[in-house]
């Protein structure tokens, strides 16, 4: 057998065992929690009416935004590579340095205190 057969060979079969065990594994131990189609913490059962807690929206805006900020400075090695990788740099730091001022911000006013 040459080197592309036994290549093919060994990842069908990886990829079967894998399957095989990705389907047969979750079957062993069913519980509440498994077997439940929400995994947010709420009751599913319940009224659909609940007052929404707005500490826990504001923790999951903050989650997003910082995220994104992860997003957004992922291209940043590469500037070095520009004909201007100062200009790179500024806007990085930039919006790090904004992101850092919305953060003391949230921090002072107490957004971010989740019990009081």
């Amino acid at each position: 057998m040459n080197l592309i057969t036994t290549i093919m060979f060994i990842a069908i079969a990886l990829s079967a065992i894998l399957a095989i065990v990705s389907f047969w594994l979750p079957l062993i131990l069913p519980d509440q929690e498994k077997v439940s189609p929400y995994e947010c913490g709420f009751d599913p059962l319940g009224s659909a009416r609940l007052p929404f807690s707005m500490r826990f929206f504001l923790v999951a805006i903050l989650f997003l935004l910082f995220d994104l900020e992860i997003a957004l400075l992922l291209p940043l090695p590469w500037g070095d590579q520009l004909p201007y990788p100062l200009t790179s740099f500024f806007w990085a730091a930039l919006l790090l340095l904004l992101l850092t001022l919305g953060l003391v911000y949230e921090w002072i006013q107490g957004g971010l205190e989740w019990a009081e």
